[in-house]
């Protein structure tokens, strides 16, 4: 229920158990990933790690993003929520996180948003500006920004114009999708509480909830899908063909 969990006031180094302060806010050996959720939640980001054996420091950088929204991904997730995807939005600007990560960190989370799996839920895109534009509290402009697109598509606002809705919150959102279901009630309880007892670690139930909200018509693009086509022409898990150039 607190998905995405709490994020940085600002930004800071995550290492281990604490936040340090940063030295810098560009690494050129790491690759910048844009944290649209739970990414940018320093607990969540450390079990993840944690899960590897990973104990390499994280630097989370503050920026101001514009072109991006935080929309609703359109999969019910095995861990009991409903998360959050990026969708193409250009004229919106908005405080966000850049994790830089190095090839094993980046390997993790690439793992974890289900990268390698041919139906994985996410795939990771690379974001160019000034399509995307990523500035740092210094000023400094990124050239890009990878970015982990739902391959389901997102959930739109249900204006009949499929504009991407934005997500209000786990428990906000769970509560109006209940309401307005009776196949999700049937599915997951009348309760957002039942909703995540009754889907976390049950595959079937939450690919039950997955395929209802592409059937039921609540599903649009989120306008991201052609950076994920270009970059992921390789097979399912490699690197890019097209790989973004390192900062």
């Amino acid at each position: 229920m607190l998905y995405p969990g709490a994020w940085p006031e600002d930004s800071a180094l995550l290492h281990g158990d604490r936040l340090l302060p940063l030295d810098r806010l560009v690494y050129e050996d790491r690759s910048p990933v844009l944290a649209i959720g739970s990414n940018a939640s320093p607990g969540q980001l450390r079990h993840k790690m944690a899960e590897f054996g990973i104990v390499s420091p994280v630097p989370m950088v503050r920026a101001r993003v514009t072109g991006v929204g935080v929309g609703v991904s359109a999969h019910v997730s095995r861990m009991g929520y409903v998360s959050a995807s990026p969708f193409h939005a250009p004229y919106t600007t908005r405080e966000l996180f850049v994790i830089w990560l190095d090839a094993e960190q980046l390997a993790v989370i690439d793992a974890s948003e289900g990268v390698p799996l041919e139906n994985g839920n996410y795939g990771r895109a690379w974001l160019p500006s000034p399509e995307v534009r990523v500035e740092l509290e210094n000023g400094v402009t990124l050239p890009g920004v990878h970015s982990y697109v739902n391959r389901h598509g997102v959930l739109h606002d249900g204006t009949g114009t499929g504009t991407p809705r934005t997500h209000p919150g786990q428990r906000e959102l769970l509560t109006e999708l209940l309401v307005g279901s009776p196949r999700l009630r049937e599915l997951f309880g009348v309760t957002p509480e039942e909703f995540v007892a009754r889907a976390r670690a049950d595959r079937e139930r939450c690919a039950a909830g997955t395929r209802f909200l592409a059937d039921d018509k609540r599903v649009t693009e989120s306008g991201l899908e052609r950076y994920l086509r270009v970059q992921q022409t390789g097979s399912p898990g490699t690197a890019s063909s097209l790989p973004p150039p390192l900062m």
